[in-house]
């Protein structure tokens, strides 16, 4: 099986040694031709491209300044490089070496800039929302330019190491760039509500963070089959069977 997250917007690049094996990014030629338009903002024009503050416009435009003449050394294995809720839930760097491995091989990140990344590809700091419109030499936003691109990476991890299942983790913001009717194999989503007011409610914050903690289940447990999701019981989840069909798969708490 073959899980998709979205990436996070805070990023923490403290130094850190839990993992020293990193990776290059599949599609660094593209990200840079990317960063080569953003460069080119100013930072009123990031601040109304990305509706951010202008301090935040402020950070990124010396990003994309510094971009062509950054290094390894200011770059970050991107499982480690992004801290959102997502990323809390996951808690990199308290898995164990086996997951590591796992996540490597079963886990795909999405991405604004990079298009796809693996855990261990070093990325730069960087803020590129994969639903900014933003106009590029493929069309009229991020979709245009990397759909075609990404639903094809993804098939062809497919076929070259035999998943059976993609396991949707990512917010519709990030799925839908990938063609999912294009892919050769079932697509699982996983859903995940919380009682309050004595009803049923996907709760933004609980929702993202539970997609992390099914990712580090999923490595910790070498997870292989999407029969073997059901038993995720992490922070009082359960499989609710009632509520579950063959394209998504819910846990309630």
């Amino acid at each position: 099986m073959l899980s998709i997250i979205s990436p996070a917007k805070t990023m923490d690049y403290s130094p850190q040694s839990v993992v020293k094996t990193h990776t290059k990014p599949a599609f660094i030629e593209s990200a840079n031709e990317l960063a080569d338009i953003l460069v080119k903002f100013s930072k009123d024009g990031l601040q109304s491209l990305m509706g951010i503050s202008p301090k935040l416009a402020e950070l990124n435009m010396q990003r994309y300044q510094t971009w062509k003449f950054s290094s390894e050394d200011d770059a970050k294995q991107a499982l480690f490089a992004f801290k959102g809720d997502v990323y809390v839930g996951l808690d990199a760097e308290n898995v164990s070496s086996h997951a590591f491995d796992y996540m490597q091989q079963h886990l795909r990140i999405l991405s604004g800039l990079y298009g796809v990344l693996r855990p261990f590809d070093l990325i730069l700091p960087h803020r590129l929302e994969m639903g900014t419109s933003f106009a590029n030499s493929r069309g009229k936003d991020l979709y245009t330019y990397w759909s075609e691109t990404i639903t094809q990476y993804v098939q062809n991890e497919i076929e070259k190491n035999n998943h059976s299942h993609i396991i949707n983790l990512a917010s519709q913001e990030y799925a839908k760039v990938i063609d999912f009717k294009q892919l050769s194999v079932p697509v699982i989503t996983p859903v995940f509500k919380d009682y309050k007011n004595g009803k049923l409610k996907i709760i933004s914050f609980y929702a993202k963070k539970a997609r992390g903690m099914m990712v580090r289940y999923m490595a910790e447990n070498s997870v292989s089959k999407p029969e073997d999701l059901i038993g995720f019981d992490y922070e009082g989840y359960f499989y609710d069977e009632q509520l579950s069909n063959g394209k998504t798969i819910v846990f309630t708490r």
